[in-house]
C-alpha cells in the first residue's frame, strides 16, 4: 500500500472513530438529561427542572400543557406538586430508547410516579406513563428538551402510538 493510500485509510478510520465517539457522548449526555428530571422535580428544584428545556419548550402532560421555562418552573413550585413531594414521592424514569439525527434527538421511555402510603407504611404507584422527549442540541447548553409528551398507560391508543413511534421511526 502506498503512503498516500495508508494516510487516506488512517484518516477514514479516525473520522469514523470520531463519529462513533460523538454518538456515544451524545447518548451519555441525553441519558444524563433524562436522569436529571426525577431528582430535580422531586427535590423541588424548579430552576434545574425548567433548565432542562429550551426557553420556548413545552411539557404536555395531558390535560395540562406547560409552555416555556417559567410555566414549567411554576409547576414545580405549585401547591399540587409541593404537596406531592412533601408527602414523599418519586418520579422513576425507565431506560430510554434514543434516536439521534444530527442536532435533534427523540427519546422514548416509561415513567412511574410513586408515593408513600401512610396507611400501609409502604409505597403505591400513582401512575405509569410513556414519554416522548424531543430534544435539540444547543451550542452553549448542549441537549435540551424542545417538547415532552407524557401519556398514561391506561389502555388509550395515544400512549401505545407514542411507544410504536419509537420503534417504527428508526426503520
Amino acid at each position: 500500500m502506498m503512503v498516500e493510500e495508508r494516510l487516506n485509510h488512517l484518516e477514514a478510520r479516525l473520522s469514523a472513530t470520531e463519529e462513533r465517539l460523538r454518538t456515544a457522548e451524545d447518548h451519555v449526555a441525553i441519558l444524563q438529561l433524562v436522569a436529571t428530571y426525577g431528582p430535580a422535580v422531586d427535590s423541588g428544584t424548579a430552576d434545574v427542572t425548567a433548565g432542562l428545556w429550551v426557553k420556548e419548550g413545552t411539557y404536555d402532560t395531558y390535560p395540562q400543557i406547560f409552555n416555556g421555562r417559567e410555566e414549567i418552573a411554576a409547576m414545580v413550585v405549585g401547591d399540587r406538586h409541593q404537596a406531592l413531594i412533601h408527602g414523599g414521592a418519586a418520579h422513576l424514569l425507565g431506560i430510554p430508547h434514543i434516536s439521534i439525527s444530527g442536532d435533534e434527538a427523540v427519546v422514548t421511555n416509561y415513567s412511574q410516579l410513586i408515593r408513600t402510603n401512610p396507611d400501609t407504611g409502604g409505597f403505591e404507584t400513582l401512575r405509569t406513563g410513556v414519554n416522548r422527549w424531543e430534544l435539540r442540541r444547543e451550542p452553549s447548553r448542549g441537549w435540551r428538551v424542545v417538547h415532552r409528551s407524557n401519556r398514561q398507560l391506561d389502555g388509550d391508543s395515544e400512549s401505545r402510538e407514542l411507544l410504536a413511534r419509537a420503534v417504527t421511526e428508526m426503520l
